[in-house]
């Protein structure tokens, strides 16, 4: 069984104290688990993908735009990716393993080649880590379930700033998608 990564949103606009729609300190909590989990994954050779919220400044015709503050703004410190990770990313930016790309849509598989990437590959289970458990982790866990990927949840690298939220989301993942908690 051939296995990706999928990292999601772990960037300053999510994570950072005073980013615009930030997680906060349950974001930051998991900042070692999450760089731990990708530097495993990029030195086993396995494929890596870092798949990141990016939106244009003033699109009010995004739906997000009447649920939320503007965040991830292209060209923006806000879609860096955090901490450590973005040190993580620099270092190995230019391995074959490793996909970077900018989403616009809570699912990392809507509207972006990320299923093509991980077919070609012949991937059969992905992992998932990142933020928001009950957003985007959720909704890229339910499109990977519709796609007939295996699901594992590290659940130490995954945070919301809904605690009610990222717990609903946890027994979802298990109970609904059969997914794997790890």
């Amino acid at each position: 069984m051939k296995r990706a990564l999928i990292n999601l949103d772990y960037t300053y606009d999510f994570v950072a104290e005073d980013g615009k729609l930030t997680c906060g300190v349950p974001g930051q909590a998991i900042e070692e688990a999450i760089v731990s989990i990708t530097e495993s994954f990029l030195n086993a050779g396995d494929y890596v993908t870092f798949g990141i919220d990016a939106h244009e400044e003033g699109d009010a015709l995004h739906p997000e735009s009447a649920l939320f503050p503007p965040h991830n703004i292209v060209g923006t410190k806000g879609m860096e990716l955090y901490g450590s990770l973005q040190t993580l990313y620099e270092q190995h930016q230019h391995k074959d393993n490793l996909f970077y790309f900018e989403k616009t849509r809570y699912s990392a598989f809507a509207g972006t080649n990320l299923e093509l990437k991980l077919r070609e590959r012949h991937i059969t289970e992905v992992h998932i880590v990142g933020v928001c458990t009950d957003i985007c982790v959720l909704h890229t866990a339910v499109d990977a379930y519709n796609k007939g990927f295996d699901i594992v949840i590290h659940k130490q690298a995954v945070a919301s700033f809904n605690p009610v939220g990222h717990e609903w989301a946890l027994e979802h993942f298990e109970r609904t998608l059969g997914a794997k908690i790890v």
